[in-house]
């Protein structure tokens, strides 16, 4: 939902001291303010939740903010910060301000746990009815911006959204602890009120047509609205940097990995899934390739050690030795950093939209590397690389690290960049052309998924 925003307008409704709102939220970038959700009739009276920005004490923070005639009425800040940008949040905010005691009429919920530390906890007084989210006349509900227009856009992903007017509901209404793995999963389908002007949307999907019985729909005011296959109950691989000097750049949800015109390899970014076993498939497409694409898997244990990210050529998820712990591909056709590709028994490079496939097999130590739906050679035309077979590998059982966990990497030059594909079904915000066969059933990629692969989620980790 980056630079996304959806808006309704219920019109005129009467303002309510009890109201509730749930959403699951996976973060992409940090530091800046970004509203989750807001009503406002103008600048003095509105109310929100909002990932704050600002100083190094405020910024991550979670904050329910309510003004009525410019007074700040309502303010809850949460001291913890929220800065995982790989998993989903469920973010539950519940008001009841009929209740005698004060820190019980406005709640704060992340993962089905109350929050209890704040920076700031000045509560709504007793039977406290003024411009809550989305309630009064002429009230423009938003969700993933502070207006339709503003600069407060939240950059991540959000699904099944519910807001309640008239009912106050708990955490446990909208998800539950599995007995099994002990994490909090999604309810995806609660018994709940919702109100004259409450609203439940995207459920399953992008779809802003309102599940809740009302017909609130919303609409796509700015941005575009992209499905995902990342969702709260199968969480797929996104990057993140892996330390490094200058600047870089991580968008569309952390999956597309940008250099700038500094002309230095200081960009390393790694995956933030990762495994020591099982057989997995993603894809990367080039989006900017003026010389140098470095990609391929890093050992988890080396991602932070500078040395290896710089010396002596061992770049992440470049570097073809054990010691380095990275195993890449180079985009130029010289291999003095890492193995270049043989296609059809001839070197080649890697160009503006070329899309390569991977294939690790953590069981038998393998690795496997394509260009535009064929695996690469060993320099022999009729010696192609099969994963599904486990034929001519590029690189084997030497190159690998019995026991450790390997990361999908990269290292970027100049102003190179390249965008993942871990199962989404996109590149940035291109859907695949044509998807591929993929027998395990979890993601959606632009090729077929050798035999036995399956995506690098949560999902494929557990097969």
């Amino acid at each position: 939902m980056a630079s996304t925003a959806i808006s309704y307008e219920p019109g005129s409704a009467p303002l309510n001291k009890k109201w509730t709102f749930s959403a699951w939220i996976k973060r992409s970038n940090l530091g800046t303010d970004q509203t989750i959700f807001e009503g406002r009739q103008n600048g003095s009276n509105l109310s929100r939740i909002v990932f704050r920005g600002g100083s190094a004490t405020n910024q991550d923070s979670l904050q329910l903010y309510s003004e009525n005639s410019g007074t700040t009425n309502v303010q809850l800040q949460t001291a913890k910060k929220f800065r995982d940008v790989n998993g989903w949040y469920h973010i539950v905010v519940t008001v009841d301000s009929t209740l005698s005691t004060e820190a019980d009429r406005a709640k704060i919920y992340v993962n089905g746990v109350q929050e209890t530390s704040f920076l700031t906890s000045n509560y709504p007084a007793q039977d406290y009815s003024g411009w809550w989210t989305g309630i009064g006349p002429n009230v423009t509900q938003v969700i993933g911006s502070d207006t339709v227009s503003g600069s407060e856009k939240f950059s991540g992903s959000m699904s099944h959204i519910h807001y309640t007017i008239g009912y106050a509901y708990q955490a446990s209404t909208f998800g539950s602890t599995d007995t099994t793995t002990g994490e909090w999963k999604i309810n995806t389908s609660p018994s709940v009120t919702y109100g004259a002007t409450g609203f439940f949307i995207l459920k399953d999907g992008n779809s802003l047509t309102d599940q809740s019985g009302n017909s609130k729909n919303f609409t796509l005011g700015a941005g575009t609205l992209t499905k995902t296959e990342d969702c709260p109950s199968n969480v797929f691989c996104t990057m993140t940097m892996g330390g490094a000097a200058g600047s870089y750049q991580l968008s569309n949800g952390n999956l597309t990995c940008s250099g700038n015109s500094n002309n230095s390899w200081k960009y390393a970014f790694v995956g933030q899934v990762g495994a020591n076993a099982g057989k997995y498939y993603w894809e990367a497409k080039i989006t900017s390739c003026n010389s140098h694409n470095i990609t391929g898997v890093i050992r988890s244990d080396k991602v932070w050690t500078d040395a290896t990210l710089y010396s002596g050529g061992g770049w992440n998820g470049l570097q073809s030795s054990t010691s380095a712990g990275g195993l890449g591909i180079y985009s130029q056709t010289n291999a003095s950093m890492g193995n270049a590709l043989y296609i059809g028994g001839t070197s080649v490079s890697l160009t503006t939209n070329d899309i390569i496939m991977y294939a690790l097999d953590l069981d038998n130590k393998k690795m496997w590397v394509g260009k535009n739906g064929v695996w690469a050679d060993d320099g022999n035309s009729g010696n192609t690389g099969n994963p599904s077979t486990g034929a001519y590998p590029l690189w084997g059982t030497g190159e690998f690290t019995t026991g450790a966990h390997y990361l999908p990497a990269s290292s970027i030059y100049y102003t190179n960049a390249h965008t993942y594909n871990f199962g989404n079904g996109y590149f940035g915000t291109t859907a695949v052309s044509s998807a591929g066969t993929n027998a395990s059933g979890i993601g959606i990629f632009e090729y077929d998924v050798p035999t036995g692969y399956t995506a690098l989620s949560t999902k494929g980790l557990n097969l």
